[in-house]
C-alpha cells in the first residue's frame, strides 16, 4: 500500500462547540425544544447530555469519517471486500431478513444493511489509515535491517519430494512408520546423488510431485514468500549446483533440493514499499493494541479540539476500554 495519511489537513476536524459555565461543556439553546410531550418539552440540551454519555462510539465514529473519507475514497477493492463480508454474514446469520437484522443488530448495533455497509466502509478506511501511518513511521534503520536479512534474489532450484505413504485413518503408530519410510528413502536417493546418478533422472522415477517430476523437478524462479519456510531456509545458503546434504522436512514431506541458479538482490528502492508493508503487517500481528494506540495517535495529530469535558473524558475511557479489550484477547 503506497496511500499516505496526510497529518496536518487543517478542515479535517474541529468540534468547535461554544464554552461556557465552570469547566468546558457545550453550549446548546435550552429554549428550543427537541420534542413535546403532552405540554412538557425535551429540549435540545436535555437530549445532548443524554446521548452523549451512552453513544461516544457514534462520536468517534463522526470523527474518524471527517479524517477517512476524503483521504480513502471508496475502491473497487473495499466494494468487494465488504459485499463479501456481508455475504459471509448472510451465510453466517441466515439470509432471512429478520434473522439478519436480528444478528447485525444484536452484535454489530446497526439497524439494517445500509447502515452495516457503513460500519464496514469506516474500518476498512481506519486499517487503511493505521497501516499507512504505522509506514510512515518506520525508520531506516527498521527498513535496511529487513532488507539485509530477508530480501534475497530470485531462486531456481529443482527437487525430489518423498511423500510419507499413510492413509487419512492410520494411527500414530503407522504415520510413525511411514515417517520413517519416506525419510530413509530420501536419504538413500542423496547417497545416490553422492554417487554421480542425475538429479532429474532420479526426480523422474522417484519425486511424488506430480506437477514436476517430468520436468526433472524443475521449480523455476521463486522467493521466500512462494515457499515453505524450511524450504527455503535449507535451499538460499547453497551455491549453484549444490544439492542438500539432509532431507529437508516440510508439510508436503521430504525434500532433496538442488540450486540451479540466483538472480542479483534487487535494489532497496525497488522493494522498499514491499518491505514497508510487511513491517508494518509484522508490528500489528505482534501487537494487539496498536491498531487502536495508532487510529488514537492519528487523531491527536490532528489536532481534535475538545470543547466538551465530559466528551473528552468519555472518550478517553472508551479508547482506554478498547485497548484492554484488544489485550485480554491475546492473553
Amino acid at each position: 500500500m503506497n496511500k499516505k495519511l496526510g497529518i496536518g489537513l487543517c478542515s479535517l476536524l474541529a468540534i468547535s462547540i461554544f464554552v461556557t459555565g465552570c469547566g468546558k461543556e457545550a453550549e446548546l439553546d435550552d429554549n428550543k425544544t427537541a420534542v413535546s410531550v403532552k405540554g412538557a418539552k425535551i429540549t435540545a440540551t436535555d437530549y445532548y447530555n443524554e446521548i452523549k454519555t451512552s453513544n461516544i462510539s457514534k462520536l468517534v465514529d463522526m470523527i474518524d469519517h471527517k479524517l477517512f473519507d476524503e483521504k480513502y475514497p471508496a475502491t473497487d477493492e473495499e466494494d468487494q471486500t465488504v459485499k463479501e463480508q456481508i455475504d459471509q454474514m448472510k451465510e453466517t446469520y441466515g439470509s432471512n431478513d429478520t434473522m439478519f437484522l436480528s444478528a447485525i443488530q444484536q452484535y454489530f448495533g446497526v439497524n439494517s444493511e445500509d447502515e452495516l455497509e457503513e460500519m464496514l466502509r469506516l474500518e476498512y478506511k481506519r486499517n487503511e489509515a493505521v497501516e499507512d501511518y504505522i509506514e510512515e513511521n518506520l525508520t531506516d534503520d527498521e527498513i535496511d535491517a529487513y532488507y539485509d536479512a530477508n530480501i534475497i534474489g530470485d531462486i531456481k532450484a529443482s527437487h525430489i519430494l518423498i511423500t510419507p505413504e499413510v492413509d487419512s485413518d492410520a494411527t500414530t503408530e503407522e504415520k510413525e512408520e511411514a515417517e520413517k519410510k519416506a525419510l530413509r528413502q530420501a536419504e538413500k536417493l542423496i547417497e545416490r546423488l553422492d554417487d554421480g546418478e542425475d538429479f532429474a533422472e532420479l526426480a523422474k522415477e522417484y519425486s511424488d510431485d506430480t506437477a514436476t517430476k517430468e520436468d526433472g523437478g524443475d521449480l523455476g524462479y521463486f522467493n521466500t514468500d512462494d515457499m515453505d519456510e524450511n524450504f527455503m531456509e535449507a535451499v538460499k545458503d547453497l551455491k549453484d549446483g549444490e544439492y542438500t546434504e539432509e532431507p529437508v522436512e516440510t508439510n508436503y514431506g521430504y525434500h532433496i533440493i538442488l540450486k540451479v541458479d540466483q538472480k542479483d538482490k534487487p535494489d532497496l528502492k525497488d522493494v522498499e514499499d514491499e518491505i514497508k508493508t510487511t513491517l508494518a503487517n509484522n508490528k500489528l500481528d505482534n501487537d494487539s493494541t496498536l491498531h487502536y494506540q495508532t487510529l488514537i495517535d492519528i487523531r491527536e495529530d490532528n489536532n481534535i479540539k475538545w470543547n466538551d469535558d465530559k466528551l473528552k473524558k468519555q472518550y478517553e475511557e472508551l479508547m482506554d476500554q478498547l485497548l484492554q479489550a484488544s489485550t485480554s484477547t491475546t492473553n
